[in-house]
């Protein structure tokens, strides 16, 4: 009986112990909620970028360029926001109005698709201030952000309405 309790001490001591662990550039893999959108920003703003020995220029040019897009994004964002509380509302009506509903998604498409030609505006323009060698190591860096956020983050969403038992065709993906 004693074993038995001792193991699963050890091994909720060692789950705590994982969850708690840090990434190599000394910062949290943020998976879900609000703050997945904008780890690249974050990381960026702590300087994780670090290893590609940005100049005092680059590391200006960055800044604003990070601040000015911020700006463009968040009046989309929040377009964005509305226009999904809309589309609950339209698909919760007593007799939902299929038109307005297929409106309404074409729009949440256009804001998201708005917000993504933003989003790769900056990146080129960042990407455009480096060097050879510091470009190399900011492609890899931003693939390996696409690669986890893309996949961890369309899993993690569909678990979690999954958990929360909602409907997945009914979902604001």
């Amino acid at each position: 009986m004693k074993t038995k309790i001792l193991i699963i001490v050890l091994l909720m001591s060692f789950s705590v112990a994982l969850m708690s662990q840090t990434t190599e550039n000394g910062l949290r893999k943020e998976l879900r909620g609000p703050n997945r959108e904008m780890r690249v920003t974050k990381v960026e703003r702590s300087g994780s970028f670090q290893g590609l020995n940005l100049t005092d220029a680059q590391k200006t040019a960055f800044k604003e360029s990070m601040m000015a897009i911020q700006k463009q994004l968040q009046p989309l964002k929040n377009e964005l926001g509305e226009a999904q509380a809309h589309q609950k509302t339209l698909m919760t009506a007593e007799k939902p109005d299929l038109t307005a509903i297929n409106k309404n998604i074409d729009k949440i498409g256009a804001l998201r698709i708005e917000m993504a030609k933003l989003k790769m505006k900056y990146h080129l323009e960042m990407r455009a201030q480096l060097t050879d060698e510091q470009k190399l190591k900011f492609d890899f860096f931003a693939g390996k952000m696409v690669e986890e956020g893309g996949r961890v983050g369309m899993m993690g969403r569909m678990g979690m309405q999954h958990r929360m038992g909602n409907n997945f065709l009914h979902s604001d993906m």
